[in-house]
């Protein structure tokens, strides 16, 4: 059971034990689903998915998705939204989320170069939460310059992680370009070669950042797209995943046959099988995003369709023109129904990923 590797059983985890548990995923071959969340609704969702799929889970804030949480009507223009909607969003989870008895990893989603002043801001309120209880405010962070020189990327990721370090916080860095588009980068038109990352790069990485501290990954491109596409329309090479590992273990004589802690973004849409092998080669975590969207849209959906001539006119329906309609659109019967089917969704990746009944 992986609880037996922690310290802390439930609730939001950061330090030795997030390394454990990644350590421990990479020995029983699963990977732990990354859910972007933008609501308490969407929260409780993906904490009653693993609940009752006996799962740790990771819940992560995009920068889009932080000031979402903050409110559509507060400006942004300094990251200020997001700052605050991170903040929010991160003391929200840490309250509710021992409630539901499982470990939860409490990260934010890619942060590339002109968004560099959200993540100081959210370092900010991380150290200052450490002063006041000895843990950061987050479990970690990702820092997302891929889109940059890859000197620039690693030196300005390993200035972070030397930040992050002190608090046994952990960082996550993206090497090589995840096509298609989320959170407004757009990587749709990179030429293909450059999906695929070197081996030669990860060992830079791990060689420069080990050198700093253990708590870090890397999301490293094996032909990752974000968004939806056909299954077969993306060609994913997790084999390369492996020759990374193979690499690093050669270079720094390392007994460990996976050494680098790997992620796997742009997933939606790909086979089981392209997860299994990819997990099979030390891949410790999986962002879900797209597809659980179109999860939670599909509950409301079918909901109002099927219930449309009850939410028409708060007064009068067809069992009666003086009925009156409130229990039908009531958000919390509708929002619900959205947290149900994104729920099932997740519950499908956490038993794709062999996470479910890992507690």
């Amino acid at each position: 059971m992986a609880t037996s590797v922690l310290n802390r059983k439930t609730g939001v985890i950061y330090g030795d034990d997030v390394y454990k548990l990644f350590k421990y995923a990479q020995e029983k071959k699963f990977a732990i689903p990354a859910i972007n969340v933008t609501s308490s609704s969407t929260v409780v969702a993906s904490l009653e998915a693993a609940r009752d799929k006996k799962s740790p889970i990771i819940l992560q804030m995009s920068q889009g998705g932080a000031a979402y949480f903050a409110g559509k009507g507060v400006a942004n223009g300094d990251q200020q939204a997001s700052i605050a909607g991170a903040i929010a969003g991160a003391n929200y989870i840490r309250a509710i989320a021992p409630t539901y008895q499982i470990p939860v990893i409490l990260h934010t989603d890619h942060c590339a170069k002109k968004l560099l002043p959200w993540l100081d801001g959210m370092l900010d309120a991380d150290e200052k939460h450490y002063k006041e209880h000895g843990e950061p405010l987050f479990s970690s962070h990702m820092i997302d310059l891929s889109e940059e020189e890859v000197d620039f990327n690693i030196q300005t990721t390993a200035k972070y992680l030397k930040r992050a370090a002190p608090m046994k916080q952990w960082l996550e860095m993206e090497i090589g370009i995840t096509g298609g588009e989320e959170d407004g980068v757009n990587n749709e038109d990179v030429d293909n070669n450059s999906l695929y990352t070197q081996p030669e790069d990860i060992y830079n990485i791990f060689h420069t950042l080990s050198a700093i501290s253990p708590y870090f990954s890397i999301a490293a491109a094996f032909g990752n797209v974000h968004g939806v596409y056909k299954p077969g329309n993306v060609k994913l090479h997790p084999e390369l995943l492996g020759k990374h590992q193979s690499y690093v273990k050669e270079k720094t004589g390392l007994k460990d046959a996976t050494p680098v802690f790997l992620v796997f973004h742009g997933g939606s849409g790909s086979s089981k099988k392209e997860y299994t092998d990819a997990i099979g080669h030390g891949v410790v975590k999986v962002n879900l995003d797209t597809d659980l969207q179109y999860a939670y849209l599909t509950g409301i959906r079918d909901y109002v369709l099927k219930k449309k001539d009850y939410i028409m006119t708060p007064v009068g329906n067809p069992d009666g023109e003086d009925k009156p309609n409130k229990k039908y659109f009531d958000p919390r019967v509708w929002v619900r129904e959205g947290e149900k089917t994104m729920s099932e969704r997740v519950q499908e990746g956490l038993t794709d990923f062999n996470t479910a009944g890992q507690l």
